[in-house]
């Protein structure tokens, strides 16, 4: 029996690592979490916030796979699971069905599946926290320890600021769900959709994707002036990536002096603006056949 509460402690220490993990890696994708859920008001607290978060699961995951204070780490384990599967159960019931976040973009769970997830490990870490007899160790070090992991997390995970950046606000989109547009390489087309020139842009980069191997990851802008719908816009040009719609003062603060538009991003930065010859620019930026 003894083995057995080991290796469960051991293997609920080993999941709060690994989530911690897939924060870590994509931190951009846990804060946009956090904003949509309204757990925070805006990026910056946002990151904050989740600095915290992913510190806090480091220090437990790591604390949890020595064989001290196991009783106290249980306690702790069953209050932050606990807390995190009522905040699932309330997205849950409110028919949210997107990435919670809990393993970040490495393993997309609805409300639904990590509640199913946090169910298992509070069984577990009640199980362990029964099993286990009373330790009197203070509790001091662990609280130093977990302050140290989680102050490092602002060492580790300098904050990035994207007060210029013109697209923070944008983090929805048709398709794909939530995207954090300021991590990774991604090309935003800005369109109208009744704009013949815009039409034009997506059905050469509609073929232009249908015989590249390395197309970049594209996500479109959408302003709706006339009638023009969605559907028929991706009906004629064969051209259907995800999408977001953005009202009238935002499309012209994007577009310069007339659409369309292709904004070419790296890590949170506007890396190229192309208002013309876009076949050309995505061969040459992407290497593209």
């Amino acid at each position: 029996m003894r083995i057995s509460v080991a290796g469960l402690r051991i293997l609920l220490g080993i999941t709060f690592l690994f989530s911690a993990y897939t924060k870590f890696v994509g931190p951009g994708f846990f804060e946009i979490t956090l904003m949509d859920q309204g757990l925070a008001p805006d990026r910056f607290f946002a990151a904050q916030l989740a600095q915290f978060f992913i510190g806090l699961e480091f220090a437990l995951g790591i604390l949890m796979l020595l064989p001290f204070y196991t009783k106290k780490l249980m306690l702790i384990s069953l209050l932050l699971l606990g807390g995190f599967t009522l905040h699932l159960v309330y997205l849950w019931s409110i028919g949210d069905t997107e990435n919670c976040g809990c393993f970040g973009e490495m393993i997309s769970m609805t409300p639904l599946e990590s509640i199913i997830k946090n169910g298992i490990l509070i069984g577990i870490s009640a199980f362990v926290f029964w099993k286990t007899a009373n330790d009197k160790r203070s509790i001091k070090p662990i609280l130093l320890e977990t302050g140290l992991i989680i102050a490092s997390m602002w060492l580790l995970l300098p904050l990035p600021n994207h007060s210029d950046f013109p697209f923070q606000k944008l983090t929805q989109f048709e398709y794909a769900g939530r995207v954090d547009l300021a991590a990774g390489e991604k090309v935003v087309a800005v369109f109208n959709l009744n704009c013949e020139h815009c039409q034009e842009a997506a059905t050469q980069l509609a073929e232009l994707a249908a015989v590249s191997s390395s197309f970049p990851k594209l996500y479109v802008l959408f302003y709706q002036e006339g009638s023009t719908t969605v559907a028929e816009f991706e009906e004629l040009t064969a051209f259907a990536y995800p999408y977001a719609f953005i009202d009238i003062n935002t499309f012209f603060d994007l577009i310069g002096n007339s659409p369309p538009r292709i904004y070419h991003l790296k890590a949170g930065k506007v890396e190229a603006i192309w208002d013309e010859d876009f076949i050309s620019h995505f061969q040459e930026t992407f290497e593209l056949n």
